[in-house]
């Protein structure tokens, strides 16, 4: 759930229909798309961005994001263009194949967007910190793991900690407790930092990111949880704060589909399983929607519409 007016290429219109991730079975196929791969009966799952396709997301693909600002995917039927969508490997059910679309390409694109296809970020020579228990972090805890990646997840809840541990994170630190989590970091590190940090707080945690990035690390700028302003204050420039340890900031807005099908053959391979919070009903969409509004859940929630 996300606020997404600093995009000025969207604009909010009339109310749509919400939930931009899904899994569903092919019920029709169009008269044009004998040779598209698909067939009636099958499973699959829809990429958020539909013209997105390959490379760099364009302005003119930001136009045609599901959930906004085209009508969502939280419905019982819905029409989608053949090239939209990409099969379900067999091995998922419908449950955790409706979880990949969104958490798990951006968590895909944070670790690989500079990397050539078919070759993602490997060797536990690699640090990522993952903030947060969310849907992206650990869909890339998960994926960091079957990279053999060495992680560090922050939370603030220790039986969210708990959790991580045991799905494989080599380190945890609870922020509440250790607030000046960036000097922890570099204390696991020996020093060097993060390759890789998801940064999903925004404006309190990234200048901390910055300070525990390893020279010439990444930082995958993914949401904004604690605000879009930066507190008021005193601030080295952002400018400064890259060049200190040759920095690159990237903003993810997910992946193209032959990202997303790079991605779902290591699932394959390695058998990954999405990490499921809770499964709500239809008719519990709402409760859905604000159950996940409380930040309660770890990993995904999923509305089973049929």
């Amino acid at each position: 759930m996300g606020h997404y007016n600093h995009h000025k290429t969207l604009e909010q219109g009339s109310p749509v229909v919400p939930c931009s991730d899904m899994c569903g079975t092919i019920e029709k196929l169009g008269p044009d798309n004998g040779n598209c791969g698909l067939k009636e009966g099958d499973s699959v799952m829809a990429i958020f961005n539909q013209t997105h396709l390959k490379g760099q997301v364009g302005e003119k693909d930001m136009a045609s994001g599901l959930g906004f600002p085209l009508p969502g995917v939280l419905s019982q039927y819905r029409v989608f263009p053949a090239y939209g969508l990409v099969k379900v490997p067999d091995y998922l059910t419908d449950e955790e194949a409706a979880a990949l679309p969104i958490a798990a390409v951006t968590a895909w694109m944070a670790l690989n967007t500079f990397q050539p296809i078919g070759q993602p970020l490997t060797g536990k020579d690699k640090v990522v910190l993952l903030q947060g228990t969310g849907g992206v972090s650990i869909s890339g805890l998960q994926i960091a793991r079957a990279l053999g990646l060495t992680t560090i997840v922050t939370s603030s809840s220790d039986a969210k900690l708990d959790r991580a541990r045991k799905l494989g994170a080599d380190h945890t630190i609870n922020y509440k407790t250790t607030p000046e989590w960036q000097d922890k970091v570099l204390e696991l590190t020996g020093g060097r930092g993060a390759d890789i940090i998801f940064e999903i707080g925004g404006a309190k945690t990234l200048e901390k990111s910055f300070a525990c990035i390893a020279f010439g690390g990444v930082i995958s700028c993914i949401g904004y949880l604690s605000g879009k302003e930066d507190s008021p204050g005193s601030h080295l420039n952002t400018n400064v704060l890259a060049l200190r340890r040759n920095v690159t900031l990237k903003g993810i807005l997910n992946g193209p589909k032959e990202r997303f099908e790079e991605m779902l053959a290591w699932y394959d391979r390695e058998k990954i399983h999405p990490v499921i919070d809770r499964v709500f009903e239809f008719e519990q969409a709402r409760d859905a929607l604000k159950y996940l509004f409380s930040s309660s859940h770890f990993g995904k929630v999923v509305v089973k519409v049929s």
